[in-house]
């Protein structure tokens, strides 16, 4: 366990950080676990971090470890500048993309999100490869948010040879704050040519949003083969559906 000069960090005992990252630790490797049950990704393409906003560290998946292999001591404990502070394994190639938006959403909305997802799975990929929004064509989509799902432009050769990973973050940031879109109120978006990425209140959260983000891909794929004309819900359908699970006046499930 290593520890550069970081106050959060200092002012706590070595027991006391030892069990918050194991917690933190174990909260990730748990969302992990989440991708292949959900059916979310082959393989190893997909992850998933933790983050603790008072310490300012979060634990991500280590890079290609599979799935049913991955062990909770295998997480890889990380601040927001990049420094593993606990782990002996590399963390996943998408850290700085994690990094990042854990830094913007830590300035917008402190403590709000302490999960982020990552993943390859097929429709909202398709729609990244496409470089489009995924469009708002019924109920299950507004049940969740009331916009499309948004897609970035493509990353330019001098972002990609810059730092790709961290641009990438970069970019999702910039398409949410030209598009005047709130993350907190719309916890996912595609990255044009690579893939879906998602956020939560939780990681566990994260990983639900990360379903969803799939699920309306599909829909929205189908539904356009269905009927290549389909336009968008109407607007007092979307507010209906969204409205009656969120906000103050919800009643949708068990109080």
């Amino acid at each position: 366990m290593r520890f550069p000069e970081h106050p959060p960090l200092e002012r706590r005992g070595l027991e006391e950080l030892m069990s918050r990252f194991k917690a933190l630790k174990e909260e990730a490797w748990e969302a992990n676990r989440e991708i292949p049950r959900q059916g979310l990704a082959l393989y190893t393409w997909g992850n998933v971090s933790a983050f603790d906003a008072s310490l300012g560290v979060f634990a991500i998946k280590p890079s290609g470890v599979p799935y049913d292999e991955l062990q909770w001591e295998q997480m890889v404990v990380l601040d927001l500048e990049g420094t593993v502070l606990d782990g002996n394994l590399n963390p996943s190639s998408d850290t700085p993309t994690h990094r990042i938006l854990y830094r913007y959403f830590s300035e917008r909305s402190p403590g709000a999100v302490t999960g982020i997802i990552h993943t390859h799975s097929t429709h909202a990929v398709a729609w990244a490869q496409g470089a489009k929004d995924i469009p708002l064509y019924g109920t299950t989509h507004a049940d969740h948010l009331q916009l499309p799902v948004p897609c970035t432009a493509f990353l330019g050769p001098d972002a990609v040879e810059r730092n790709y990973e961290e641009e990438t973050g970069n970019l999702i940031v910039e398409t949410f704050r030209e598009r005047n879109i709130d993350p907190a109120q719309v916890p996912m978006v595609l990255v044009a040519g690579h893939g879906p990425f998602a956020w939560g209140a939780s990681p566990l959260k994260a990983v639900y949003n990360g379903a969803v983000l799939e699920e309306v891909a599909a829909m929205a794929l189908l539904t356009q083969q269905v009927n290549p004309a389909a336009v968008p819900l109407p607007e007092h359908i979307i507010r209906k559906h969204y409205l009656r699970k969120h906000g103050p006046n919800a009643y949708y499930g068990q109080k």
